[in-house]
């Protein structure tokens, strides 16, 4: 049943995508808003106690509404388990940024591209270069395709082996949302913030987040270059100041042979630049400390919307394996 949930979820999703303010996500945030109000008191453990009831509640719910419905009608709920994904997994969840920006570079106007990224980002990308600005929409989208699909589709795959429904898929994407929602109103709304609170929301996103990190590098490697998004892998990812972030990056860098990583300009994702030490020392990377490769241009943004087709349609057949053997054994 997995594996036809997650499918008639993509389908649906591309044939009726969520409008770019949709009421899923405006649910989400004042989701969020109610449980630091109600719940955060500024302490240790009240962040515990606001994290708990922002990510694992919706999940819990999710849960017991499937059983609920699985066990009065196992159509009931496969259609749940859909609607869930629906809501949770896709591309075009962030893709319609992706595409506005290549169609600006496209045309030639990086003008219009770099306010485009700006406006997606919340950075300043006023005075990127080209070559940097490509770079980083190529970042920017890989993190986005595993945050918003490969993520979501690991962890509701292994939760639902396990009889739990969708609990996974809201798990992920509760705790990915509140790890970005807590610093975005730090940082640009400018909303005083529970430090612990937003440092826990971050670490438990970072652990729920490290198994599927590399299992979306490996499905990279496999439909990719794999000799060279391995070395990457082994070689670069300490090159992002988050584990998880550099993993990913780095194996995508070596599957489609582009340069990724360097120096971020002055305001530009502050958050993921990091001291090169170990790059500038190196023969084998150079003294920015990126990857090796080609620098980006616009071709590498057609490879990278290939690269992670293939890895949809390579996890989409490994799971199709498991449910036949599920079903034959």
């Amino acid at each position: 049943m997995s594996f036809f949930a997650v499918l008639f979820a993509l389908l649906i999703e591309q044939l009726k995508p969520l409008p770019r303010n949709n009421p899923v996500h405006d649910a989400l945030t004042s989701w969020m808003r109610w449980t630091a109000r109600n719940f955060d008191a500024g302490r240790d453990h009240h962040a515990w106690i606001v994290w708990g009831v922002t990510v694992i509640a919706p999940a819990s719910i999710a849960c017991a509404v499937f059983l609920g419905l699985d066990h009065f009608n196992v159509l009931f709920g496969l259609t749940w388990n859909v609607a869930v994904l629906y809501m949770t997994l896709g591309f075009r969840q962030f893709s319609h940024h992706f595409t506005d920006i290549r169609d600006s570079l496209e045309r030639g106007d990086e003008i219009e591209a770099r306010r485009q990224l700006s406006e997606w980002r919340h950075l300043d990308a006023s005075e990127l270069p080209r070559t940097e600005l490509l770079r980083h929409v190529i970042e920017h989208s890989l993190l986005a395709a595993h945050r918003h699909v490969f993520g979501v589709f690991f962890w509701f795959v292994v939760l639902a082996m396990l009889g739990l429904g969708p609990a996974g898929a809201v798990l992920y994407r509760m705790a990915e949302f509140a790890s970005r929602y807590w610093a975005y109103r730090s940082r640009t709304v400018g909303e005083p913030t529970n430090e612990r609170l937003m440092a826990l929301s971050q670490r438990m996103f970072s652990l729920i987040d490290h198994m599927p990190a590399r299992l979306t590098a490996f499905g990279f490697a496999v439909v990719g270059n794999f000799e060279e998004a391995v070395t990457c892998w082994r070689r670069d990812a300490g090159l992002w100041k988050h584990a998880n972030e550099g993993i990913i990056l780095a194996a995508a860098a070596g599957a489609v042979g582009v340069r990724l990583g360097g120096s971020a300009a002055p305001g530009v994702t502050p958050d993921r630049s990091k001291t090169f030490d170990r790059g500038a020392g190196s023969g084998e990377m150079d003294a920015e400390g990126s990857t090796p490769g080609l620098d980006p241009v616009p071709g590498h943004l057609r490879s990278l919307v290939g690269l992670v087709w293939r890895s949809v349609v390579l996890w989409m057949l490994l799971l199709a394996l498991l449910s036949l053997a599920n079903l034959v054994g």
